[in-house]
């Protein structure tokens, strides 16, 4: 009975699967009508036929009975595979472009209906090569050579992918061919189809696509740089997903592309590069053998300019070093079990970097720094500019593991901070700063002060005094002074005349106490005289101000009222230690320079000072020194004299060292000398004279004593061919007379009106100006004299003379003139009427005269 009921069961079909065959029937018996049309000999004819082939399809879905689509696309299948597709195939190498547009859509169209796509590889993929790659891709273009129709077929070679999956891997050779041919095809969007395509077909076939992996990376990079930015991140992600589903050992060919990529003006290609190479290092099989080339990329995106990306890098960077902490638990289990806090003086405690990412840095430090340390020296800006961010980062993760590798990392800044480049120079700084945050002092020291001895530089300095301003000051402050010492050393407070290397100098300076601070206060005298030398060589470059900031800083630290009293607690030291030098100066020596600003900035301190400077001044001032040397000094002796009171004799006792200045300065270098240069010092020594006696720091007595030894050697001087000596000399010998009070010795005193009258001559109104007021003072001191018949004949002379410039041509003179003969009329008034009506008709202009007569005429009669 039950074989019975199984022979009629096998006898009545299913009632499915009689209408699946019923529906395919019909199809086939459609399409069998239409599809000789294809075969057509006329173009619009077999267009003809696919466009009515397209609107029976697209028109006339076949439905199963049920409405399952499966038993739909079942029904689907027979017609398709057996009837449509080798014809469809056959439309591709129409010669009409049309035909074959409406061909390829029809393919896409039977790929997504048929239930078994993966049937239609072996003759699909073949016929795609042939239109897309030909025999020799690499030497003729494609055969299809209309670029829309090249991206429809890319299309449907990434449909097929799509719907075939596994499917595919019998067919790889074919479709690799197809794409390394479309990687490089000259439309843009065929390109990125392209990408999009091999992406897919790594991901359908991983258990095969490794064998045919390679291959893609060559055409691929060659895209990398293409000119539209989409292809460019399209190449980068396909390369990421060829290259993790495919061979690792094209990692090492794509990483110097991706690394040129990270300068990409775009950031949407950077961002890429950026996701990939994080990608890698969390999923790529052989990722721990590429960790030192992969690290850099993804560090190199966190100082990226988009924040963005900058935010995107970090999350991915932190997730690498989770995932490698994990996969290391073992080794880290102390790290992990024993984690201390920061570190105290770290530069951002709340945002450091997890143990993973820093272990990661650290083990592979010794194979990044090479590659750096040649970048950070390239001949392209942007590369140097990338190198020097990567460098902080690494450091920053690196912490006290710093040590091991400080050497080549300072040898590598030394370069760097030289650079043009202010980003390169920016980003170095900061990496300094992190070895003296991280690295003990005596090691950092030793090979900084170590290359700078050898070859002081800015750039060296620069270097210096970024790892002082990185380095908390406990661990700074038992080696304050040795700094402070090393950088006052003549080899580098000195070694250059250049403006940038007294700014880093002062940097140096600047970093020490802003670090130190109160901990300086032993270390005051060689940082001031660092901060001296860099006032003397660099204060007329413009470091002035910089240097003024910097001593106030210091006398902020040292407790001080500004930097005079600066000034005041260092000066003696300070002028010691130049006085070891003083007798090799010259006028360009630093030494000379020095001791010039502590002269021009002491100010009160000087006068506490005068048992040291005093024998400087002389020695210094030697006939026999440097010409240039002896010129400068005077001038600025010349300021504090003016100035005494607040300078020299600050503390009252300037008056002992007078005699010194008088005789071993003023009187040697006053004497008369041949040559202009002889000519300029008298005159510098004959102003500075002028200071002295007019600075109202002498008293009448030694006013007196100062005349009596210089009125010869400045009655020589008013023959000085400078206007400005001749001039000072008359005031200086104005100031003598009135100060004189009988003491000067007649016969002495009788030479004195001649020198000045000659003056009545000189080609310069104020010198003649000068000397008639000098004149009337002389007539004013004989005025006072005891036995002034002695001096009648001269008088009468100096009548006779007066009288001649009484009729100059110069009012201002005639005036002058009048007035010193009223001043000298009490004297001999019979005498002067007599010379005066002597010459009276030579005048030009008898007014002077009469005036003159008048005021004679109202004088009181002579005893």
């Amino acid at each position: 009975m039950a074989a019975l009921v199984a022979t009629e069961a096998a006898a009545s079909p299913d009632p499915a699967e009689a209408a699946e065959t019923a529906e395919a029937a019909e199809l086939s018996r459609v399409l069998s009508r239409m599809l000789p049309g294809l075969e057509a000999d006329s173009k619009l004819g077999r267009r003809r036929a696919l466009e009515a082939l397209q609107r029976t399809l697209e028109a006339a879905r076949p439905e199963a009975p049920d409405g399952d689509p499966a038993a739909a696309a079942a029904a689907f299948q027979g017609p398709w595979a057996r009837l449509l597709l080798p014809r469809l195939l056959r439309c591709l190498a129409d010669p009409a472009e049309g035909c074959r547009a409406l061909a390829v859509h029809l393919l896409d169209l039977g790929l997504r209906r048929a239930a078994r796509p993966r049937d239609a590889l072996p003759r699909l993929l073949p016929a795609l090569a042939a239109r897309l790659a030909g025999p020799e891709p690499a030497r003729r273009p494609p055969p299809e050579v209309c670029e829309e129709l090249r991206l429809a077929l890319v299309q449907l070679l990434h449909r097929a992918i799509r719907l075939s999956g596994a499917a595919l891997a019998p067919h790889l050779d074919d479709a690799v061919r197809v794409l390394r041919c479309t990687l490089l095809d000259p439309f843009a969007a065929v390109r990125r189809e392209s990408c999009e395509c091999a992406a897919g077909l790594a991901r359908a076939t991983p258990d095969h696509f490794h064998m045919q992996s390679e291959s893609l990376i060559g055409p691929l990079m060659q895209s990398i740089s293409h000119q539209h930015w989409k292809v460019r991140v399209a190449v980068i992600e396909a390369t990421g997903t060829v290259i993790q589903f495919g061979s690792g050992k094209s990692v090492d060919d794509v990483l110097p592309h991706f690394a040129q990529r990270l300068f990409d003006d775009v950031p949407q290609v950077r961002q890429a590069v950026a996701r990939v190479v994080g990608g890698w290092l969390l999923h790529l099989r052989d990722r721990y053998s590429f960790l030192h080339r992969l690290i850099p990329l993804l560090l190199s995106s966190l100082d990226d300019e988009i924040p963005e990306i900058a935010c995107g890098a970090a999350g991915l960077w932190e997730q690498v070093g989770l995932r490698w902490q994990m996969e290391n638990e073992e080794d880290l289990k102390d790290k992990l079990d024993f984690a201390g806090p920061p570190p105290a003086h770290h530069p951002s405690p709340g945002s450091r970097p997890g143990l993973g990412c820093r272990e990661l840095v650290f083990r592979n430090l010794s194979k990044i720094l090479p590659a750096i340390c040649h970048d950070i020296t390239d001949w392209v800006v942007a590369t140097r500019v990338k190198s020097a961010q990567l460098l902080a980062v690494l450091l920053l993760h690196a912490e006290g593991h710093i040590t091991q590798h400080l050497e080549p990392i300072l040898r590598t800044l030394l370069h760097a901070c030289a650079d043009e480049e202010k980003a390169v120079v920016r980003s170095c700084t900061r990496s300094a700063e992190l070895i003296g945050t991280f690295v003990s002092p005596e090691v950092f020291l030793k090979l900084i002060l170590s290359m700078l001895r050898k070859s002081p530089s800015p750039s060296g300095l620069l270097v210096f005094a970024s790892v002082i301003r990185g380095c908390p000051r406990e661990a700074l402050r038992p080696h304050v002074k040795v700094i402070a010492v090393e950088l006052a050393h003549a080899h580098i407070c000195q070694g250059s005349e250049n403006r940038l290397y007294g700014e880093r100098l002062l940097q140096c300076v600047q970093a020490v106490v802003s670090v130190s601070r109160e901990d300086c206060r032993g270390a005051g005298v060689p940082l001031m005289e660092v901060l001296v030398t860099v006032l003397a060589l660099w204060g007329p470059a413009g470091l002035g101000a910089k240097v003024q900031e910097a001593l106030a800083e210091l006398a902020a630290v040292e407790s001080v009222d500004g930097s005079q009293d600066l000034f005041r607690a260092h000066v003696g030291a300070l002028l010691e230690r130049l006085a070891a030098s003083h007798r090799d100066w010259t006028g360009h020596s630093t030494g000379f320079l020095q001791f010039d600003v502590v002269l021009a900035h002491s100010g009160p301190a000087l006068g506490e000072a005068l048992p040291q400077l005093v024998p400087i001044l002389r020695s210094c001032l030697q006939p026999a020194r440097d010409p240039p040397m002896r010129l400068k000094l005077f001038s600025t002796l010349s300021g504090l004299l003016l100035g005494a009171w607040e300078t020299v004799d600050s503390q009252g006792q300037f008056h002992g060292y007078l005699d010194t200045l008088i005789k071993d300065i003023f009187v040697p270098n006053l004497q008369w000398h041949a040559g202009r240069t002889a000519a300029a010092i008298r005159t510098a020594a004959v102003s500075c004279l002028w200071a002295l006696v007019s600075s109202g720091v002498l008293s009448d007595e030694q006013i007196q004593e100062v005349q009596e030894m210089l009125m010869p050697q400045i009655l020589t001087t008013l023959e000085e061919d400078s206007q400005m000596t001749r001039l000072i000399s008359c005031r200086i010998i104005n100031v003598f007379l009135k100060t004189s009070d009988g003491v000067i010795d007649p016969d002495k005193f009788i030479k004195i009106y001649p020198e000045l009258l000659k003056r009545l001559d000189d080609v310069s109104n104020e010198v003649r100006l000068a000397a008639t007021t000098s004149l009337v003072t002389w007539l004013e001191r004989v005025g006072n004299e005891a036995g002034k018949c002695y001096y009648q004949s001269n008088i009468q002379h100096l009548y006779r003379e007066l009288l001649v410039y009484l009729d100059d041509p110069e009012s201002a003179i005639q005036d002058a003139v009048l007035e010193a003969l009223k001043a000298g009329s009490v004297l001999f008034p019979d005498l002067l009427v007599r010379e005066m009506e002597a010459v009276l008709h030579k005048h030009r202009s008898p007014t002077h005269c009469e005036q003159l007569l008048q005021h004679l005429q109202g004088l009181p009669p002579a005893p």
